[in-house]
């Protein structure tokens, strides 16, 4: 499994979820197939099987938050700066060809979230702005073609 940069609150998020699954969700499932088990025959009983299906999904996801958690690193926020374009900072673009200005914040896979405007670090936009400068002008590829930027703004 890979490496998986987080800040301390997506951390934290994550084993609130870890544990919420397995105080809550787990025992849900349990029930759910105790009540069905109680129902008879378990050749012919749906209820039993969803009951299953459901906890083996339950485990699954379990099993792969514990990965992700177990492979994180911590981003040490307080070593963030503006001066080149890093994971964690705040970015402003203009497009050069529209003129339009945009803004995102650069993050951990794992804590993307397009409606809050943060982007993963993975993304071709993102890839493209890492490293850069105030004022650069980069050139990046996305699906529609080739598209020009000017780093307008980094912040946190």
């Amino acid at each position: 499994m890979a490496i998986t940069y987080m800040t301390k609150e997506g951390y934290k998020r994550k084993m609130e979820e870890i544990a919420y699954l397995e105080s809550v969700k787990r025992p849900e499932v349990s029930r759910a197939i105790a009540e069905a088990r109680d129902k008879g025959d378990l050749s012919e009983n749906a209820e039993y099987d969803a009951a299953k299906e459901a906890q083996g999904l339950l485990e699954m996801k379990i099993a792969q938050l514990k990965d992700l958690v177990a492979n994180a690193r911590i981003i040490d926020e307080s070593k963030l700066n503006t001066d080149e374009v890093q994971i964690m900072n705040k970015v402003k673009i203009r497009n050069l060809v529209n003129n339009m200005t945009m803004e995102y914040t650069i993050v951990a896979d794992s804590e993307a979230n397009l409606k809050e405007k943060k982007i993963a670090s993975s993304t071709p936009i993102a890839q493209g702005l890492l490293g850069h400068k105030l004022g650069d002008v980069v050139e990046i590829k996305v699906p529609s073609g080739l598209m020009k930027f000017e780093i307008v703004e980094i912040s946190f």
